[in-house]
């Protein structure tokens, strides 16, 4: 229970105290047999593994759960926009899921931003928004709102990370320095990823400065590819040990079948690196299945990498000088003391996968928020086709029992409270967490949330009956004489009558009214 108790204990300890506390956690566990190397009790959550093999977790984040069975404190903090107040969200229960509701209530009518990801060890390693580097200037906190995700049936946040954001800490207790053993790992997505420098989670310099080779050992995850070759499209996990992303000792890959995860919705990326001569990169689907090494092997040949020399910081969303072009999403990740084995990994991504990210939400077939549907064109020629993303854009298409998962998939869709208006709705798409619909341009597009308030507005619909008579039409919310429209086969934005060849009023009213159906891909 130590976790949690330090999580209330009043007034806030500071680091020095708390490495004295921290040592006595580990050493009240071992006297009663529970820090000491041994299988995981099936109810462990991830710190309880890693604390069980001996390697325990000094820095342990998460935006939607808990990561130790005891932990019942909170896990982030939320700024509202429209008076500067804040509030710490916690879990329903210890070792549960977050209190999502609680989010909601104190963001009604406003918006939120996190400004703060609380450790869940006795180490208090809380990570807040980074200030300003060598290669960037201060972030800004990400939106309370933009990556919503079902976990063990429970809707909660994720962090979605857009250019510009990242998160820090960079006086910790605990963590590895100067060629010291870890081990660490994080939840992210295949499907919000860029090339740009570089969407880390783990260990960096403690002033925002590239301060040479071996100075950083974090877990890099995007489509960056620093040393040729790399094998396929990625996006890849690597390691960024300052001055280049290794997926090697060599830094490109020597590893072949390594292509990278693809549009997975949520990954594991694991780095465990002794700080001397060796390191491993390992990856696996968050959603089932086990771990795949990409690499086990020597440091990187130049010089400053063996031994490494690691200055404790945490960062995450950036790279070590704050490079922070980067896009990614965060949804936990711990960093150890010395490093794990493969059976605790193998532990713990079991208990990833048991933990149900993007599970069903429990409700489908309506526009209750939660809800996952397809919407179905009415219009008498296209009866069969429904909404789907493809190539980023908005189109109908044919979509049977018969049809590939992926094109089930893509026509699924769960609704959201309207990101502009809590009276509309908003859709997220069901195997792109924290993609919605927006209108740029009139046309319909699968993006990214980016928290802007055009962004709000654009990916807000208004629900009413539909124009034809039946179904349902859904107006623009920053457009309400539009509607979503399909045409030629895409979806627009459309007007009853107009300059666009969209906004014909031919069959307008037939083309704007959609049955709310069923999901595709539950």
């Amino acid at each position: 229970m130590l976790p949690t108790l330090l999580r209330s204990c009043p007034p806030r300890l500071g680091k020095a105290a708390l490495s004295v506390l921290a040592a006595f956690a580990t050493v009240a566990a071992l006297v009663v047999g529970v820090g000491a190397p041994q299988a995981a009790a099936a109810s462990s959550l991830p710190c309880d593994v890693y604390a069980a093999a001996g390697t325990p977790c000094v820095a342990a984040h998460s935006l939607v759960r808990a990561l130790y069975s005891s932990y019942g404190g909170s896990l982030y903090r939320v700024k509202r926009a429209s008076d500067g107040a804040t509030a710490n969200i916690g879990l329903l229960a210890a070792g549960g899921y977050a209190d999502a509701a609680a989010q909601d209530s104190f963001c009604s009518g406003t918006t939120c931003i996190i400004t703060e990801i609380y450790d869940q060890s006795a180490r208090h390693n809380d990570l807040t928004v980074e200030g300003a580097g060598g290669a960037g200037a201060a972030d800004v906190g990400a939106p309370a709102d933009a990556l919503p995700v079902t976990v063990g049936g429970h809707q909660v946040y994720g962090l979605e990370i857009s250019a510009g954001m990242g998160y820090r800490d960079n006086s910790t207790s605990g963590v590895a320095v100067n060629g010291q053993a870890e081990g660490m790992y994080m939840v992210t997505s295949g499907t919000h990823v860029n090339g740009r420098c570089c969407f880390d989670y783990g260990n960096a310099e403690t002033n925002n400065l590239d301060t040479g080779n071996g100075h950083m050992d974090a877990i890099n995850f995007g489509t960056e590819c620093w040393f040729s070759p790399c094998y396929g499209q990625g996006p890849w996990v690597q390691a960024d040990l300052e001055n280049g992303l290794f997926q090697s000792d060599a830094g490109y890959s020597r590893n072949t079948s390594d292509t990278g995860t693809g549009p997975l919705p949520f990954v594991t990326a694991l780095l465990k690196n002794n700080g001397q001569n060796h390191f491993a990169l390992k990856y696996g689907n968050a959603q089932s299945g086990g771990l795949t090494t990409t690499y086990s092997g020597g440091e990187p040949t130049g010089g400053g990498y063996s031994p490494m020399h690691q200055e404790g910081a945490i960062v995450l969303g950036t790279g070590g000088d704050n490079s922070n072009g980067s896009i990614g999403s965060f949804f936990e990740g711990v960093m150890t003391s010395g490093i794990p084995t493969d059976a605790a990994d193998d532990a713990v991504q079991s208990d990833i996968v048991s933990a149900g990210y993007g599970g069903p939400t429990g409700s489908s077939g309506t526009l209750a928020a939660g809800s996952e549907i397809s919407l179905r064109a009415t219009t008498s020629c296209c009866t069969t086709d429904y909404v789907r993303h493809q190539n980023d854009a908005a189109v109908i298409s044919p979509v049977t029992s018969g049809s590939s998962y992926l094109d089930r998939s893509d026509a699924t869709w769960i609704v959201r409270r309207g990101l502009a208006g809590s009276s509309c709705v908003s859709f997220e798409s069901r195997n792109y967490p924290g993609d919605f619909l927006r209108h740029y341009n009139y046309r319909l597009y699968r993006q990214p949330m980016d928290g802007t308030s055009q962004f709000r507005a654009d990916a807000t619909f208004c629900p009413q009956t539909g124009k034809s008579g039946t179904g349902t039409s859904f107006a623009s919310y920053n457009y309400p004489t539009r509607y979503l429209r399909h045409y030629n086969l895409n979806v627009y934005a459309a007007s009853n009558g107009g300059s666009n060849a969209w906004d014909s009023s031919t069959s307008w009213s037939d083309d704007v009214s959609w049955a709310v159906s069923s999901p595709w891909a539950p």
